[in-house]
């Protein structure tokens, strides 16, 4: 159990908390170096959740806030499983996720490109992994748009994903890409991370869960820890 806990990450695996290319981790990013905390029974305890924290349409972002019909776009189902750095399911752990709709437009005053919102999708769900780790949940393709970080910069097609473990050491924020994506050559937030944890952050297409009429299937996977850990949001 001390190897689980106490195990750090990769540096060549996760981003660095300043890259000068995405542009506001230079503001942002800490300067001097970080002081590390030892851990105590606050840190290697809760919190806990359980199937009674989930509404019974948190894991559809489908249907979890249509009004008026169905929402725009192409339909997804996204599955995978949790793991510690050894392999070893994680159960019962909160995956929150939030993205932009299909025309790349996220529900939030803050976001101002012009593009339409989509009445029927908010964009956020929740799921609990299952005894083995596994979780499931359907939702609509992201779309890609632009921001300011630079001159012509677009976001490539991503989701947004907050694990809860089952301490706080196995925190995760952290993005999943699609295959194939042509942006991701271009995008700073994603080339901000050392090429061995890239292939980590892109999910692989799933013909095995892809449903016949309805949605095509994605895999990704998390790892909390270790050397081939998910690399985290760190910036």
């Amino acid at each position: 159990m001390s190897e689980l806990i106490y195990n750090h990450f990769d540096r060549e695996v996760h981003p660095p908390y300043i890259s000068p290319e995405y542009k506001s981790t230079v503001l942002r990013g800490p300067t001097k170096p970080l002081v590390v905390i030892k851990q105590s029974l606050s840190e290697l305890t809760g919190p806990v959740f359980g199937e009674t924290h989930l509404g019974p349409l948190d894991h559809d972002l489908t249907k979890n806030s249509v009004r008026n019909g169905e929402p725009l776009g192409e339909r997804i189902v996204v599955h995978g499983k949790v793991m510690d750095e050894n392999g070893r399911p994680i159960p019962h752990t909160l995956i929150e996720i939030w993205q932009a709709n299909s025309a790349g437009r996220y529900v939030h005053k803050v976001d101002q490109h012009d593009a339409p919102i989509d009445p029927n999708f908010l964009g956020t769900g929740r799921v609990l992994t299952d005894a083995d780790g596994n979780y499931r949940f359907y939702t609509i393709k992201p779309g890609a748009y632009p921001w300011g970080n630079h001159y012509n910069a677009w976001r490539p097609n991503h989701i947004h994903f907050s694990l809860f473990g089952p301490n706080i050491t196995t925190r995760l924020v952290t993005q999943m890409y699609f295959p194939g994506d042509p942006l991701l050559q271009y995008d700073p937030i994603f080339l901000g991370v050392p090429p061995k944890g890239r292939e980590l952050l892109i999910s692989q297409f799933d013909l095995s869960v892809t449903e016949p009429h309805f949605a095509l299937g994605y895999r990704f996977d998390f790892v909390l820890r270790g050397n081939k850990s998910t690399p985290f949001e760190t910036a």
